[in-house]
């Protein structure tokens, strides 16, 4: 009865538990990046389990959990541009951010990952009788030139200084003051969430620079070629330009292709600010809060991404509207130049039929003369058969009644000419 997708999309719900620790532990947060290289991510799993002899997961998982030793755990989750991989061992000892949780991961593994590593943080979760004896002496761990921290959960401290040490790894030290069950889990779960999405929110800070400096120098042409076009109207630089304006904008579509990177940073931006209000954080007299800390130092380069897309947003509409114009501009003086063609061609029709009433009046004389001529002809002919009658005088008086019919005929037939014409047009 059930849809084939129902079981899957209902179990997501329950496919990213938050860690149950109980006591002090160690904690290790790797994240791997590899770009459009997606295959790496389930093959580097596989691998780190045939190392260490952990079951292997299913294919096309996307999350995965496993014990082993009873005191060691892995977690695994699959997300869109990265995957992460959380150690977790139990703290016996006062050794605070050493290797505990990844001891057991052969360096092997740790070469095949080379190159990959985005994120890379140890937490310590200390609880019992040493919880406040770290928090008295929590600068001998971190010791970065801005410490923060907050009281978190109302159960707990947190103490960060963002710095990544010799070792690789950044460090979060977290002092349980009466967690409650799964409450320490949670916590160093949204830690190493703030951290792994905040890096990630940032990869589109480089692509932000680079773009600023690709807008300046796009935008000073555009102003150059809007120059140009407050000049007067001229068609080979009206050509011109429109084929510089469809350059810009060629370019301008192509640094919209970094679209999706500012798409995805501002969703980890969304992502790092959520986490940090769950931590419900108080103040600590004398060190900023990560609230604080990231106001200060994230939410700029946030703010920098933003206003860098939004600048190339305004370019793109800006070279549009800036070839509308042109194309109006070319369409105006093309319909001048249709105009001025009109009314040259109507000039022309004029002289023609001008020239079509001359051309008609010589006709008449031309016709007549022949007449007349012919008419002479016959004239001389009947004098000769001694008629009794001048030929010159009789010519002379049939000049203007030959004129007069031929004008007569030519006019009739220039008549009969346009009705057909208006007959077969309206046909």
């Amino acid at each position: 009865m059930d849809h084939a997708l129902r079981a899957s999309l209902a179990s997501e719900l329950h496919a990213r538990p938050f860690l149950r620790l109980s006591g002090s532990v160690a904690l290790a947060h790797l994240a791997i990046y590899a770009g459009d290289d997606t295959a790496v991510h389930e093959q580097l799993l596989r691998a780190l389990c045939d190392l260490t002899g952990m079951p292997p997961p299913e294919p096309g998982s996307t999350h995965y959990a496993a014990q082993w030793n009873g005191e060691r755990q892995l977690k695994w989750e699959r997300h869109t541009e990265f995957s992460t991989y959380t150690f977790v061992a139990r703290r016996h000892d006062t050794d605070y951010f050493s290797g505990l949780a990844t001891e057991h991961v052969p360096q092997a593994w740790f070469e095949q990952i080379a190159g990959m590593r985005f994120v890379a943080t140890r937490m310590e979760l200390v609880s019992g009788g040493n919880a406040p004896v770290v928090r008295d002496g929590y600068r001998q761990w971190i010791d970065g030139p801005i410490k923060v921290g907050s009281r978190v959960l109302g159960n707990g401290e947190v103490y960060c200084d963002w710095t990544i040490k010799p070792d690789g790894f950044s460090r979060f030290l977290v002092i349980d003051e009466g967690f409650r069950e799964a409450q320490g889990g949670r916590l160093l779960q949204r830690l190493y969430e703030i951290e792994t999405y905040r890096m990630m929110a940032l990869l589109a800070l480089p692509a932000a620079r680079e773009l600023g400096r690709s807008l300046d120098v796009l935008q000073r042409s555009l102003a150059g070629l809007m120059h140009r076009m407050d000049s007067a109207p001229d068609d080979k630089v009206d050509a011109d330009l429109l084929q510089e304006l469809t350059h810009l904008a060629v370019r301008g579509e192509a640094l919209a292709e970094a679209g999706h990177r500012f798409s995805a940073s501002r969703a980890y931006e969304r992502l790092v600010m959520a986490r940090i209000q769950e931590l419900r954080e108080e103040r600590i007299e004398g060190i900023p809060t990560i609230a604080e800390f990231m106001e200060r130092r994230f939410t700029p380069a946030m703010d920098t991404c933003r206003a860098n897309w939004s600048r190339l947003e305004q370019f793109t509409t800006r070279v549009a509207r800036a070839v509308d114009l042109l194309r109006t501009r070319v369409s105006l003086a093309q319909e001048g130049n249709t105009m001025r063609l009109l009314a040259g061609m109507d000039r022309t029709a004029r002289t023609q039929l001008h020239l079509q009433h001359a051309v008609e009046g010589l006709s008449v004389a031309a016709i007549s003369y022949y007449v007349l001529s012919l008419t002479a002809v016959g004239l001389r002919s009947l004098h000769a058969l001694h008629l009794g009658m001048d030929p010159e005088l009789v010519e002379g008086l049939l000049i203007a009644p030959v004129v007069l019919l031929v004008f007569l005929v030519i006019r009739r037939t220039k008549r009969s000419d346009k009705s057909a014409k208006g007959g077969a047009s309206a046909g």
